[in-house]
């Protein structure tokens, strides 16, 4: 994410997303009421409306719209953003969609920025020299290639072995299942990105092999480890046990499930940790909170900013949680908002 010009006076600030994470960042800062200013495409004015709805040409205009709806797609990585034309060369009061995707500037103008919007974009800023990880969960009948976002996994693409049933392919060759697992990750991964292979067995040995084997800067730093399961349930049965690992650690997501990890911890033990708005609010005055956490889809909702300030002026840390990944949704079932103390209340 780039901050390309900020304007107080008027409530506005302008960005260009430049990856796929940055537009879940804007998912969590735009809100309904907005006005959205970008560069779009809509149908001549001029022309009769039967030619408008059957051959009339669209043309780039920008154009302001003030949101009514918003709509995230995760598959395809970009926003909807649905709402009434303020500000442009036509059609005034009319409704359009602005489609967000990487490397679309926008401009964001709100009647009040809660700080934890703009520190949200911040923190976009910042995370976009991050590396992603790739992983490949595998076992010797398939492998499951993900992607750790800022938002939480996503899983690219299975391949099968083909051990057991088909082991040739249309032309009469062995399949390749480790040469067929590199192709998918080349589309994929870059050299920047960590590359972590994971499962029972010696299959990720196996892989890392062939990896190795490949030109320099195929793909980036490749590290190996076990677990008891692939799939997706490798990828989180690591996540959990590997959270103190550099590369974990780094990353967003792995951040939250760390922290939300120590919590379900305290609260295990009865420990030092509290949960629920009335809760943390109470502990957040009485200066008690090492670490607030808080739901991204809670802050969509309400202006929590009182409580964060109030933690972040007696040197207690503040973490949006992620409502994509398991950590999310242990702490959603929490109420959505929840702290690690420095001592327990009475």
């Amino acid at each position: 994410m780039r901050i390309l010009g900020k304007d107080a006076g008027r409530g506005e600030i302008k960005v260009l997303p430049e990856t796929d994470d940055d537009i879940w960042h804007l998912y969590n800062v735009i809100c309904v009421g907005d006005l959205v200013t970008a560069s779009t495409t809509r149908r001549d004015e001029k022309a009769d409306d039967k030619l408008r709805a059957e051959r009339a040409e669209k043309k780039r205009m920008t154009l302001g719209i003030r949101i009514e709806k918003i709509e995230f797609e995760q598959d395809s990585m970009r926003m909807r953003l649905l709402g009434t034309i303020e500000e442009g060369p036509q059609d005034i009061g009319q409704h359009h969609t602005l489609i967000i995707e990487v490397g679309e500037q926008l401009r964001i103008g709100k009647t009040h920025w809660k700080s934890t919007q703009v520190e949200r974009l911040e923190s976009a800023v910042k995370d976009t020299v991050k590396p992603r990880i790739v992983f490949v969960s595998l076992d010797q009948d398939e492998a499951m290639v993900a992607v750790l976002r800022a938002y939480g996994l996503k899983e690219i693409v299975t391949v099968r072995s083909m051990r057991s049933g088909k082991q040739y392919d249309e032309k009469g060759k062995p399949f390749d299942y480790h040469g067929e697992i590199i192709s998918k990750l080349k589309s994929v991964a870059t050299p920047e990105m960590p590359l972590v292979l994971l499962g029972p067995g010696f299959e990720k040995e196996e892989l890392a092999e062939d990896i190795a084997h490949l030109p320099k800067g195929t793909f980036g730093q490749v590290f190996v480890q076990q677990t008891g399961q692939s799939g997706m349930a490798g990828v989180n049965e690591l996540i959990k046990s590997g959270l103190g690992s550099r590369i974990l650690r780094e990353s967003t997501v792995g951040a939250e499930m760390e922290l939300v990890n120590r919590l379900m911890e305290e609260i295990g033990k009865n420990g030092l940790a509290t949960y629920g708005p009335a809760e943390v609010e109470s502990a957040a005055d009485s200066g008690a909170v090492e670490n607030l956490m808080i739901l991204d889809t809670l802050l969509r909702e309400k202006d929590l900013d009182r409580i964060v300030h109030s933690v972040e002026q007696q040197n207690g840390s503040f973490t949006v949680i992620s409502s994509e990944h398991d950590a999310g949704k242990q702490l959603a079932a929490l109420g959505g908002i929840a702290a690690i103390l420095r001592y327990k209340l009475a």
